[in-house]
């Protein structure tokens, strides 16, 4: 990979916007990217590997992340806030980002596994 990226992600559950009547869980995750490496790099497309507790598989892709793709400079953080709403109270997501670097060489950056559960679920 010709930039070094760290991908950081920080759920959290949405309690006033789930309904667990409904099979209905909501998760915010905050993302930080921040690029280590030595040459600016531009986020192209996303894909998301989403797995409730069921081991119910979605796979969601895209351009960009929230309606942006994003260039980081050397050093710079990049970061942003999205959802999910699951079936089940314990879920996880993982996948990875497309880059591409200035000189136009395109390379994927791993989003580390997450776990996305409702609090005092898992001990």
């Amino acid at each position: 990979m010709p930039s070094r990226l760290q991908i950081r992600a920080t759920p959290q559950y949405q309690a006033e916007l789930s309904n667990a009547d409904e099979a209905r869980y909501c998760f915010t995750y905050h993302i930080e990217i921040v690029n280590q490496g030595e040459e600016r790099v531009q986020l192209l497309e996303r894909e998301w590997l989403i797995t409730d507790g069921d081991g119910q598989q979605q796979t969601v892709r895209g351009p960009g992340v929230v309606g942006e793709q994003p260039f980081i400079a050397p050093g710079e953080t990049f970061d942003y806030q999205s959802s999910v709403t699951l079936r089940t109270p314990l879920g996880f997501m993982t996948g990875f980002y497309q880059f591409q670097d200035q000189q136009g060489g395109l390379f994927k950056a791993e989003i580390p596994l997450f776990t996305l559960a409702v609090p005092h679920l898992l001990h």
